[in-house]
């Protein structure tokens, strides 16, 4: 009897839904615990200190080289909200990172994943290295992972249900991205031609009002983004040049490669952090294209020798039987009878299904995704995210028991890397960071507020601004550059702080200490033991470093 109601209670804790709640949970601690446990990455101090001047001076014009304005108008809320400062500063990118796993349960509830693959897919959000990384990081990816989740849903919903609700939704969505970042074209791009083949293949049909529908949703889409670029209306003139300048500098930073790598760059990532995942989704295309059951009918072809002998006639008949070819005249006005049936909403729907035919769209996003981010010129690790999002699909496609099993087995290297990657409260020998802020700079800092004045002789001084903002700002003096020594020694400077490469041989009266400023994983130094830098992650970081001159107290000798 007690083994009954044990064996029954664990079957209600192991539903579907206990164990994606479960899985939402982790989500949730894998992202706000410890949320500051890092300094700010370059880039992140960068956008908050701009979120902090547009709430403490309400200035803000969009630069394409910062992205769009849509973080930095958030930021500034929460901050005028909660504080600024780093934890709450990553509160937007974790509240939306967390908000990808709960997304996949109305795709669940409308048939295109069934219970397993609707786990998995969860648990790879969950724990995936990079989705979790740059789900605690001050950038602009992980909004755009989160609205092209959200365009999907509604877009799904829209042709399900046939409601406006759901167009509106998808402007939203897509207004919020463009508003997020120059990429958002390509998922909207990628999405658009997925959508003109279900239509034209009468996999889905255009609803009656969907002119209405989509005028409102693009109107919608057009009024966020014309709030958000003109900055509430205080640039009216960004909305005449902005998408231009954004095109052009984009396209020069494609040219330049100022962060380039080889076209293979983001499967190098995969290979580091996401290889269960790149390996289920091999898998997965393996799966839906049907590599055995192509093999068996090639060697039924090449043996004459098939499972039935009317398939073979019939394989045979088709085989031999020539083609035929519509006259030009047949063919544009099929053209034109199957351009009015779409464009007036009639004629017969092809059934489908609907979870084979969401893996055939996961397929199609990851494949161009990874197609255009290697060309693209610009190499950075957080591009990977918008890669890895259509990949999570493709790997949870036929999601039998065996293919759960290993994929729960394979979460445990991803926890593993998880772990490593955002929880070491150390620098890391890692591609992931790009450019990270040294846990060095921590004894700077404390250095820096322990002193009244403070001489800063470089350009390479962030992220100093963002820490040292507002009153605690007027203790620095920024030179951006190595001044004279008696300009050093006029201004009764407690520290002074310079870049090892251009600094100072001594300063009399004061002590000196190099400390790193930020660090990065160096290929050129690892390039001669990459397989034993795979398993042990360790061995020579890039880096850039300080030299920070403390005075010496009077009376103390050196």
């Amino acid at each position: 009897m007690k083994a009954a109601v044990f064996a029954a209670r664990a079957r209600e804790r192991l539903s579907f839904e206990g164990l994606f709640l479960l899985i939402l949970l982790v989500t949730i601690a894998l992202r706000f615990y410890a949320l500051d446990l890092k300094l700010f990455h370059h880039d992140e101090a960068i956008h908050a200190w701009f979120s902090y001047r547009l709430l403490t001076e309400g200035t803000y014009s969009y630069d394409p080289m910062y992205h769009g304005p849509f973080l930095y108008y958030m930021t500034a809320g929460i901050f005028s909200l909660l504080g600024d400062s780093d934890l709450v500063g990553r509160l937007l990118p974790a509240l939306l990172g967390t908000l990808l796993v709960p997304l996949l349960y109305p795709i669940y509830k409308l048939g295109y994943l069934d219970r397993k693959q609707t786990l998995v897919a969860a648990l790879f959000l969950a724990v995936s290295p990079n989705m979790v990384y740059f789900s605690r990081f001050l950038r602009n990816d992980i909004f755009i992972a989160f609205f092209s989740m959200v365009l999907l849903v509604a877009l799904l919903y829209y042709f399900e249900r046939q409601k406006m609700q759901y167009a509106l939704i998808a402007g939203a969505a897509i207004g919020f991205g463009m508003s997020a970042k120059e990429n958002m074209p390509i998922i909207i791009l990628i999405f658009g031609v997925y959508l003109l083949y279900l239509i034209w293949t009468r996999k889905v049909r255009l609803p009656a009002r969907w002119i209405r529908d989509l005028a409102l949703g693009a109107l919608v889409a057009v009024g966020i983004m014309a709030i958000f670029y003109s900055s509430f209306g205080a640039h009216p003139e960004v909305l005449m040049d902005g998408w231009l300048r954004a095109i052009e500098h984009w396209t020069s930073m494609h040219q330049a490669q100022r962060l380039g790598g080889p076209p293979y760059f983001y499967i190098l990532l995969f290979l580091l952090y996401e290889v269960p995942i790149l390996i289920l989704a091999g898998v997965g295309v393996l799966q839906f294209v049907d590599i055995p059951g192509i093999v068996s009918r090639w060697r039924e072809r090449r043996t004459g020798h098939a499972e039935s002998p009317g398939e073979t006639e019939g394989a045979k008949e088709e085989e031999t039987a020539p083609e035929a070819v519509a006259p030009p005249i047949e063919l544009a006005q099929g053209f034109k009878d199957r351009l009015r049936e779409i464009l007036s909403g009639t004629g017969e729907l092809r059934p489908i299904d609907r979870q084979k035919e969401f893996a055939r769209f996961a397929i199609f996003w990851m494949l161009l995704s990874l197609t255009v981010y290697a060309y693209i010129g610009e190499k950075v690790p957080w591009l990977i995210l918008h890669q890895l999002l259509p990949m999570i699909f493709v790997a949870a496609y036929m999601m039998t028991t065996k293919k759960a099993v290993i994929a729960v087995l394979a979460g445990i290297f991803l926890v593993a890397m998880t772990f490593h990657v955002t929880f070491t409260p150390a620098d890391i020998n890692e591609p992931i960071v790009q450019v990270q802020n040294s846990e060095d700079l921590r004894e700077v800092f404390a250095k820096i507020d322990a002193a009244d004045k403070v001489a800063v002789a470089t350009d390479s001084y962030w992220p100093l601004p963002w820490y040292y903002r507002g009153d605690r700002a007027s203790k620095l003096a920024y030179y951006s550059q190595k001044v004279s020594e008696p300009t050093i020694y006029g201004g009764d400077f407690d520290l002074v702080i310079t870049h090892d490469g251009d600094t100072y041989p001594t300063l009399e009266g004061y002590v000196m200490k190099t400390s790193r400023l930020n660090y990065w994983f160096s290929y050129e130094e690892n390039k001669e033991r990459l397989l034993e830098y795979y398993f042990l992650r360790d061995g020579k970081m890039g880096s850039r470093n300080l030299e920070v001159f403390s005075r010496v107290p009077a009376g103390t000798t050196t």
